[in-house]
């Protein structure tokens, strides 16, 4: 089954493609405080909603780039319903390969994508060099709570350096000189309502279009998933904003 595809119908009711608060992450949002006319960059942006807010509270001007052609389809629909399409642009291009231009921006974004850069230190230092000084940097990533079991790290294929624990999320980027500011730590509801949204997008997918041939493998995976989950990623696996400042 087509990744994009899969990621499309998993997520149709996500406002938020993360384990994401709406509530807090207006208020990290504000803690940003970013000038009218700042320029921000979102890499992996999904469905946009983090940079339309951002563009409803401040005159900036952004740009967020995205694999996904769903993606970037709904987030440019987003966008014109809400009055923010002449500030901002979505792009369906590679994070990892997409030029900006020489100009760094005030603010980068890469959240819960960390994979386009190969890994949370990656992201942080490619967006780093995307960024101005005294400018701000907001990821989004997953942390070990606890040592993950083998048995879990087989189940959904990762290895055990696969991610860092909280505090070496904030280390990674006070190692290379970015100045820690904040951190939003996801709750287990924003874990379950991201997750259980993903189940009952697929089983209403699968009810509706009998015919497409990719049902079986989406129930197939939708359900490993959430056995995965419920069995070992919900008191194993964290998941955090971190907002840096570029010295």
């Amino acid at each position: 089954m087509e990744r994009w595809k899969y990621f499309d119908i998993t997520h149709r009711d996500h406002i938020l493609c993360n384990p994401l608060d709406p509530t807090k992450l207006d208020e990290l949002l504000g803690l940003v405080n970013l000038p009218d006319g700042a320029r921000v960059l979102d890499i992996a942006t999904g469905k946009g909603e983090v940079l339309i807010r951002l563009a409803e509270r401040t005159g900036l001007r952004g740009i967020g780039v995205d694999l996904s052609p769903f993606c970037v389809r709904d987030a440019g629909a987003t966008a014109r319903q809400r009055g923010v399409d002449a500030r901002v642009a979505f792009v369906l291009a590679d994070g990892a390969s997409f030029d900006p231009g020489a100009d760094p921006f005030d603010l980068t974004l890469c959240i819960g994508a960390s994979w386009v850069f190969g890994g949370h230190r990656d992201t942080l230092t490619a967006l780093r060099d995307r960024t101005r000084p005294g400018g701000q940097i907001l990821v989004g990533e997953p942390y070990w709570r606890t040592n993950p079991s083998q048995e879990y790290l087989a189940a959904v294929q990762l290895a055990p350096d696969a991610f860092l624990t909280h505090a070496g999320n904030v280390a990674a980027g006070a190692d290379m000189g970015l100045v820690p500011l904040y951190t939003m730590v996801s709750s287990a509801d924003d874990w379950d309502r991201y997750e259980g949204l993903q189940w009952r997008a697929a089983e209403r997918y699968a009810v509706s279009h009998p015919d497409d041939p990719d049902v079986p493998e989406l129930l197939e995976r939708s359900r490993h998933r959430r056995d995965a989950y419920l069995a070992h990623g919900r008191d194993v696996l964290g998941w955090a904003l971190y907002l840096f400042r570029r010295a």
